[in-house]
């Protein structure tokens, strides 16, 4: 771990130490400030648990070299995650200057490809997580006059966090947007109706709630579009092929055959249905730099320092 002089005293507990790397940590990613906190308590609690008989300030002292201060732990993370990006980070494209370079050059950017493959997932798991949403509430409202009703209620929230870091994961492979790889943090010597209160008081839980009605109208749109899209462009794209397999494949708009009337027209519908899936890769790119932006929005909590 790094050497370097930390500038506040050490804590002399755990809630403190998150706190103050929490306060190190102020500006960074919330979604990075969120894994630091989790790992931050998960090694703090089990050498607490490894060192029994001893007080919390015995143990973050006897760790402060091992593990690190807070804000010694708050630089190597920043460090960490600026190499951790790097390296997952697929390679960019070659600079493109020219109009029709930057047009075409979408073609080559991994990125493109894997929000295209996000719109044509978000109608499955837009429409799981809308019924999971709509489900779990409404049962869990109706049972409330009953003993059960509780115990299912604070299932179904904690439900949500658990499907708010799912998400989070297939938005950040996908869409390439940073999103928290570990659970929420959540200070473990509160009591426990502290802690399940915070399941009503965290405003993350409701707008999460929110993201996964959204997701039902969303998907549905994301995956409309992108098929027609892609089926309009490849289909007159190929439109040549009329003169190849005048059975099989067809131009034929009402009584009138392309390929049999005006074979000449061919190549122009061909051209536009290249630039039309040119246009449908751009789309793609837009919707997954916009929907990363909504993900990261509503699924994650920024930081209160």
């Amino acid at each position: 771990m790094s050497t370097s002089e930390t500038t506040t005293a050490l804590p002399t507990s755990i809630p403190e130490y998150l706190e103050q790397l929490r306060a190190a940590l102020k500006g960074a990613d919330p979604a990075m400030i969120q894994d630091a906190l989790y790992d931050a308590e998960e090694y703090l609690r089990a050498e607490l648990a490894e060192q029994a008989g001893k007080s919390e300030a015995e143990v973050i002292a006897s760790v402060a070299g091992s593990y690190g201060a807070p804000e010694e732990v708050a630089e190597i993370y920043r460090d960490t995650e600026v190499k951790v990006t790097r390296a997952l980070r697929p390679p960019p494209p070659p600079p493109r200057t020219s109009l029709p370079g930057r047009f075409f050059g979408v073609i080559a950017d991994p990125r493109t490809y894997g929000a295209l493959f996000y719109m044509l997932l978000a109608l499955a798991t837009g429409t799981f997580y809308f019924t999971w949403v709509v489900t779990g509430a409404s049962l869990s409202a109706g049972l409330l006059i009953l003993i059960i009703g509780i115990p299912l209620l604070l299932l179904f929230l904690m439900s949500v966090r658990l499907l708010s870091l799912v998400e989070g994961r297939i938005v950040e492979v996908l869409l390439g947007e940073r999103m928290p790889r570990r659970p929420l943090y959540t200070q473990r010597d509160k009591p426990w109706m502290t802690r399940l209160g915070e399941l009503f008081t965290d405003g993350r839980t409701w707008t999460a709630m929110l993201y996964f009605l959204l997701m039902l109208p969303l998907g549905t749109a994301y995956f409309t579009v992108a098929v027609s899209l892609l089926s309009t462009s490849l289909g007159l794209a190929l439109a040549p092929l009329s003169l190849l397999f005048p059975y099989s494949y067809e131009m034929e708009f009402g009584s009138w055959n392309m390929a049999s009337d005006a074979p000449w027209l061919l190549p122009a519908v061909s051209a536009t249905g290249i630039l039309l899936l040119f246009g449908t890769l751009h789309l793609a790119r837009a919707v997954g730099m916009f929907h990363g932006w909504l993900a990261k929005h509503l699924l994650v909590r920024n930081p209160v320092v």
